[in-house]
């Protein structure tokens, strides 16, 4: 590998990005990490997270570690949440549903993703769209809707492309709010901050209650399982004596486990003075703060560049383009490697009748859609043949974009630039000067 890209054997040795919950979960939650460094344009702009797998309904492996508390480690601290599922099976097994509840608090950041939808017809779509609405109703608990991304996102021809353009329409909504992630990333860092002030307030009246109920000498255990089993009640009560919104409290269950380990006779007093200063906080200082989201706005007004982001609403497709890998063209060289297909490609140029020798985008939109590849391909492909960029395709051009719709078909991947063998003859010239 080239020193701009690498497997590291554990996220732990790397100073950026902090991390992962090794120390409250044990050895073995930090053990399975790895950390790829690639030299690709969106990563300069976000950090993307997979995790492992989810076992089906049938299987039942044990992680070695608590994989759920590892998904929650990470909810807290993300922008952004995709969880996938498949159109042609749709499930949501055991593991599936206990990571969406390690999820709870995270909701606004979740987007869920459809995939593969393509592989069903118009009508069995609409059935498992349904389905998976209602099984997530019922994971989340919730009465607000989740938003659900339908498409197919790869860059193969699309199997049924009865859908193509709801596909199109959705791809471009997601691209969008992964493309605002870097803009929308310092008002979630305040929110969080007004958050955990929030938390920290309510944690304080809450130990300074059991601390108070505890009696001085005699019968602290008996008391202590009678407080940890009122620890509902006791929240109501912290809610109308301080006019507290019922969403600033943490999750009750989970606090009572935790409390069992606890002498509440050890327990803290409450400090007035440091409360009226988280108010202040609370109610000037985060104020003070606003301006600078805006300025982190500013320096990130351009988003998430590169990859299938970069060149958006080129030509007829609205999309970007497919990451990049393998090039089509082959060796640099002098021989336009797309004269044996010319005359092909030619017979079909001429049959969509050209005006003035150049077939606009609406005229080569139909036949390029044909080949079944997904817009942000047929975009890259549409950038890359449109040579010297004026919006049209001329013979040439044609017989280049008909090549590389081709090799594509044939599994081969699409050059970052176009080399010089793949470069029309009458346009060598124009590109070397425009550049």
């Amino acid at each position: 590998m080239s020193e701009a890209s690498g497997m590291q054997p554990q996220l732990l040795s790397q100073r950026q990005p902090p991390p992962p919950p090794g120390g409250r979960l044990g050895k073995t939650a930090s053990e399975p990490f790895m950390c790829a460094h690639l030299p690709n344009q969106v990563l300069e702009s976000i950090s993307i997270i997979d995790t492992p797998g989810i076992l089906g309904a049938k299987q039942r492996v044990c992680r070695g570690y608590d994989f759920p508390a590892v998904l929650q480690w990470f909810a807290e601290r993300v922008d952004l949440i995709i969880l996938l599922f498949d159109a042609h099976k749709l499930e949501i097994s055991d593991e599936f549903s206990e990571a969406i509840r390690a999820l709870k608090g995270n909701e606004d950041k979740i987007r869920v993703v459809l995939n593969k939808a393509d592989m069903v017809e118009t009508q069995q779509l609409m059935r498992v769209y349904g389905a998976l609405m209602w099984s997530l109703g019922k994971v989340f608990n919730t009465p607000e809707v989740l938003r659900v991304f339908i498409g197919s996102f790869w860059s193969e021809p699309l199997l049924i492309a009865d859908n193509r353009q709801l596909f199109e329409l959705e791809e471009q909504d997601l691209f969008r709010d992964i493309q605002n992630l870097p803009r929308n990333s310092a008002l979630r860092k305040l929110n969080d901050l007004v958050k955990r002030a929030r938390l920290v307030r309510v944690h304080a009246h809450i130990i300074s209650h059991l601390k108070k109920e505890m009696p001085s000498v005699f019968g602290k255990d008996n008391k202590k399982k009678q407080l940890i089993a009122k620890l509902p009640v006791i929240f109501a009560r912290i809610q109308l004596e301080h006019h507290i919104p019922p969403g600033d409290f943490p999750d009750c269950a989970r606090m009572q486990e935790q409390l069992l380990v606890h002498d509440f006779a050890r327990f803290p007093s409450l400090k007035p003075r440091m409360l009226e200063a988280l108010d202040e906080l609370l109610t000037r200082d985060i104020a003070a703060l606003m301006p600078l989201p805006q300025e982190e706005l500013e320096a990130a007004r351009a988003g998430v560049q590169g990859g299938a982001f970069e060149g958006t609403r080129q030509g007829p497709f609205v999309e970007g383009h497919e990451e990049e890998d393998d090039e089509a063209g082959g060796e640099e060289g002098d021989e336009w490697v797309v004269t044996k297909d010319k005359a092909k490609y030619d017979e079909i140029f001429y049959g969509l009748a050209p005006l003035g020798g150049k077939l606009s985008g609406r005229q080569a939109r139909g036949w390029m859609v044909s080949s079944k590849l997904p817009s942000s391909v047929l975009g890259r492909i549409w950038q890359l043949s449109d040579v010297d960029r004026d919006g049209m395709l001329d013979a040439e051009e044609f017989a280049l974009a008909g090549h590389l719709i081709g090799a594509k078909l044939e599994g081969r991947g699409l050059p970052a630039d176009l080399p010089r063998s793949l470069v029309p003859p009458s346009k060598r010239r124009h590109k070397g000067s425009a550049e």
